[in-house]
């Protein structure tokens, strides 16, 4: 007999009708089908997911938005509420230290890795019973779908995911057959999820002052210190940086090493959970630090380049963050609406002022933005596999650039979503205050703000040159804009220029080290924008994406006097990015025309103009 606890009152909707005045709060996204709502991501599928997979997986993708606005989103309130739970040693006084989870996140562990295969989806045959492996975009997809309710169970995920990766490139064949049939297992009592853990005191993003050494007794390696942050504290197989005795300071003499969780003679290896993180955000999940003292691991890879290989799970994750970022960000947003066209206030729909219109705004373009960079960044992942070298490049830079601007944006989105629930968004009964609270981990898991943006203009711009592959990709998108929309294509090409010119800049020369971040904004902007654009142009896909692009153009590319009085021309295509109504292409550029000279009313008027969407 299945037996599933009863948490549907912690999401319980709101009443059709009440005596306590209860039906004239706004109701949640509770119990609503997360895929069915986001005509974006449906409108998107069939130019990023190859057709094969698209055709097999939609009733999944389908699937799981429902469970996502249902039973996951009551197993993600329960699990939030009731976090994790370090016990230092057995009931027999033994050593063994172990964390107890609450049932919902143990639920919900069954959904990742035994019903979705997460785990494995990119790397074996069977998940969900496809018969191949997925693309990366697909992967990415699910994703996205599941973190719109559960943000702290996609850190497990993603490091087991990242971990076999780091294990099938670099591990020797002997340590591939030891450990990768187990951590691709399919069901949880056989599988062995993994984890990275690099952070110490002395060194979080600085890696070079790693403490932790690595010792050969007898022909086994062992590994001496602590880790002070370490997420998925309790996985089964941990890839950790040490320094082998002897080997120089700095970043060089990193080595990689795989330490299991037991022995094989079913023991527990020579570490120990110390504590577990009282943190901020993620609550479902398992944060500690480590006191490690003779644990043995095992070699992965080269001794000399143990970091190089480390980052490679580091760029992964960081796309990963990404995909998270535009998930919460599209969860805002369905939060947002909700509460704004089911709130009255002073007679009318809040959705209905102007200022909570500007609001809104400021939480739709950012959403679009970062789920266009996102699908188009796994797009260059899966073609990079593949062995296209331009993708590759630009892939060495959007990574950082997506990371860097979805995650800064993220939280300033959950911000504003907050702010359109009203007092509700600061309860903890409702999702906001923990969409709020995990947010933030955005903007220091996989490197600050600041990290990313070094790396994307001082090594991918100066060291690799990447923005060349980036900028050609792009400027490939822009014929059917030009076809289209050439007012706006011309901006679009203007700006991408001057933002590669900029990033250029600012990387021949360090003085300027403090504009990093501004540069590294710009790109992002510039290639969202792009992207936008283009997708417009496709068939199937809502002509009010072009009207997105120019958005982007307008808040983060163009010059603006910032006391210019405000223009009647944005009104148009401000008004139907907030609509529920599909354009056409040809409607969506008629509603730019003000901006190349036409008159707003004329514009407005020809655009809502009957017309089949292209």
């Amino acid at each position: 007999m299945t037996f599933l606890p009863r948490y549907g009152a912690f999401a319980r909707q709101r009443p059709a009708a009440s005596r306590q005045s209860s039906d004239k709060l706004a109701p949640d996204c509770a119990g609503l089908d997360f895929f069915e709502i986001d005509q974006s991501l449906q409108q998107l599928l069939p130019l990023y997911v190859p057709q094969a997979e698209l055709q097999y997986f939609l009733p999944h993708f389908k699937r799981l938005g429902q469970l996502a606005g249902g039973r996951l989103n009551e197993l993600a309130i329960v699990a939030d509420k009731h976090g994790p739970v370090l016990h230092a040693r057995s009931r027999w006084g033994e050593d063994e230290d172990w964390v107890e989870y609450h049932p919902a996140y143990q639920e919900m562990e069954h959904i990742a890795f035994e019903q979705l295969q997460f785990h494995a989806m990119t790397h074996r045959p069977g998940a969900m019973g496809y018969p191949g492996t997925l693309s990366p975009v697909t992967k990415y997809v699910f994703q996205y779908l599941f973190v719109q309710s559960e943000f702290g169970q996609m850190c497990p995920i993603s490091v087991t995911d990242t971990s076999i990766h780091l294990i099938r490139k670099f591990g020797s064949e002997e340590l591939k057959a030891r450990l990768l049939p187990r951590m691709l297992a399919d069901k949880l009592e056989d599988l062995w999820k993994g984890t990275q853990f690099m952070t110490e005191k002395a060194g979080g993003s600085d890696v070079g002052q790693v403490e932790t050494t690595a010792r050969l007794i007898d022909g086994q390696w062992h590994l001496f210190g602590e880790k002070w942050f370490s997420s998925h504290v309790d996985a089964d197989v941990a890839l950790i940086l040490a320094r082998p005795e002897n080997a120089p300071a700095g970043t060089r003499g990193l080595a990689l090493f795989a330490m299991p969780r037991h022995r094989e003679d079913g023991s527990r290896n020579s570490y120990r959970i110390v504590r577990l993180k009282d943190k901020l955000g993620t609550r479902s999940m398992a944060s500690g630090e480590l006191r490690i003292e003779g644990a043995f691991a095992y070699l992965v890879g080269d001794p000399a380049r143990g970091l190089k290989q480390m980052m490679e799970q580091v760029n992964l994750s960081r796309l990963s963050h990404a995909v998270r970022a535009a998930a919460m960000m599209r969860r805002c947003l369905n939060e947002s609406l909700q509460a704004a066209r089911h709130r009255h206030a002073f007679g009318q729909r809040v959705m209905d002022y102007p200022l909570m219109q500007r609001q809104l705004l400021k939480i739709i373009v950012p959403t679009e933005a970062a789920l266009s960079v996102t699908l188009a960044t796994a797009d260059m992942m899966a073609k990079g596999y593949a062995g296209d070298e331009q993708s590759q490049a630009a892939l060495r830079l959007l990574t950082p650039l997506l990371k860097l601007r979805a995650c800064r944006d993220n939280i300033t989105v959950a911000t504003g979503a907050m702010e359109a629930r009203g007092g509700n968004g600061y309860i903890e009964d409702f999702v906001n205050a923990r969409l709020v609270r995990d947010a933030h981990i955005g903007v220091l898991w996989e490197g600050t703000s600041n990290i990313n943006a070094l790396d994307a203009i001082g090594r991918a711009v100066r060291k690799d040159r990447a923005h060349v592959a980036l900028q050609a990709l792009l400027l490939q998108k822009l014929p059917p804009v030009q076809s289209a929309a050439p007012g706006i294509a011309r901006q679009l090409a203007q700006a991408l220029d001057e933002a590669v010119a900029l990033a250029e800049t600012v990387a021949a020369h360090p003085e300027f080290e403090p504009e990093v971040r501004r540069a590294a904004s710009a790109l992002y902007y510039a290639a969202a924008a792009i992207l936008l654009a283009w997708e417009s142009t496709q068939a199937g896909v809502d002509g009010r994406r072009l009207l997105l692009a120019d958005a982007v153009l307008r808040a983060h590319l163009l010059p603006a006097h910032p006391l210019a009085a405000p223009s009647a021309a944005t009104h148009g295509p401000d008004a139907a990015m907030l609509g529920s109504e599909k354009l056409s292409l040809r409607q969506a550029a008629m509603l730019l025309a003000p901006a190349q000279g036409q008159d707003p009313a004329t514009a407005v008027s020809a655009a809502r103009r009957p017309e089949l969407v292209e």
